[in-house]
């Protein structure tokens, strides 16, 4: 009996890959800020942060039992980043991540914040497992941002900061 090789290789290079079954989906809430400073001609800059995965975003983390989620954006802005004076404005939006982990499904909602830096914001320290971090301009920022649902809301902020003379 001859046999499909087309069909057998097809079998063969998708049984190898099998990932295992979603057996439980998790969720996530989250919090973070979209960190904002005046530099010295007035212009907007925003504090990005550069994930294990050399990947720009913002600071962010997960909320702890008790927390509010405004309460885990400062908290986090101060851990990842090392700012801990700053000024909550207001929330921005919510944006939703969807991942797997081994054999569950994680959805991941994370509440975002426009958060004014103040104090020393040249005195940012990144936390170990971070590649990087960094004060673009707000244009830079838009361009570096990795995920598409922040940087509709980097725009949002950035108008009500022009709009409210933040």
């Amino acid at each position: 009996m001859a046999t499909n090789q087309p069909l057998d290789k097809f079998k063969q290079y998708f049984s190898r890959n099998k990932k295992p079954s979603i057996q439980e989906i998790v969720r996530e809430p989250t919090a973070g800020g979209i960190v904002f400073r005046r530099d010295k001609n007035n212009g907007v800059e925003i504090l990005l942060i550069q994930d294990a995965k050399d990947r720009w975003t913002i600071p962010k983390g997960h909320i702890e039992e008790g927390e509010t989620a405004q309460q885990t954006a400062r908290r986090e802005i101060g851990e990842e980043a090392g700012l801990k004076s700053v000024d909550v404005l207001g929330w921005l939006g919510k944006i939703h991540f969807r991942y797997r982990r081994l054999d569950k499904l994680v959805l991941m909602t994370t509440q975002i914040y426009l958060v004014r830096a103040g104090g020393d914001t040249n005195d940012i320290q990144k936390e170990e497992w971070m590649n990087g971090i960094k004060w673009f301009s707000f244009h830079d920022a838009l361009d570096a941002i990795e995920y598409e649902d922040i940087g509709k809301l980097m725009l949002l902020a950035m108008k009500k900061i022009r709009q409210e003379n933040l």
